[in-house]
């Protein structure tokens, strides 16, 4: 292979629909998939959940974990997806490679808390999407990055993702 094989990072806030999209895109282009918030070491999890947002030296160890993923994937020379906040330009320099191409899930706030409102069993509480809209960063011109409204229906994300970085399928 002479090109390094894509990397999709599904980035954005909580609620964004990182996750379905990314997992919809990864099954229906045979890619593989990793869920970034099985990441994130207990001790952030235990924190997300009691309500308290992360700060960055709870975060770095969780970006190390996300890049030694990409950097597996880009070694074995298979395309992949996987999900991460990436919420400022210094996290996603942190997973920034050559073929690596954030994708931001990105709306209304408050349709963004809606979805978060009616989620069960995930343990980042609605009480925190507030700082992660603080927090994001919208990627800049320099950075390898598209931007997906959340209007679109997950299928028609999936469409657009494909459509806009000339996607295909990948035989196993």
């Amino acid at each position: 292979m002479t090109a390094t094989a894509p990397i999709l990072v599904f980035m954005g806030p909580a609620g964004t629909g990182k996750s379905t999209v990314a997992g919809m895109l990864a099954g229906r282009l045979g890619w593989d998939f990793q869920e970034g918030d099985d990441l994130h070491p207990a001790v952030n999890v235990a924190k997300m959940a009691a309500g308290h947002a992360l700060n960055d030296d709870d975060r770095w160890p969780w970006l190390d974990r996300v890049a030694a993923w990409i950097d597996g994937e880009i070694a074995a020379g298979r395309p992949g997806v996987i999900t991460c906040s990436a919420l400022r330009r210094s996290y996603r320099d942190v997973l920034r490679r050559d073929g690596v191409t954030f994708v931001l899930l990105m709306g209304d706030p408050k349709l963004v808390l809606d979805r978060l409102l009616r989620r069960q069993g995930h343990f980042m509480p609605p009480a925190l999407l507030s700082s992660q809209f603080e927090t994001l960063e919208i990627p800049d011109a320099d950075e390898q990055a598209i931007q997906i409204d959340l209007d679109l229906t997950p299928g028609e994300q999936v469409q657009e993702v494909i459509d806009r970085l000339q996607l295909t399928h990948s035989p196993s």
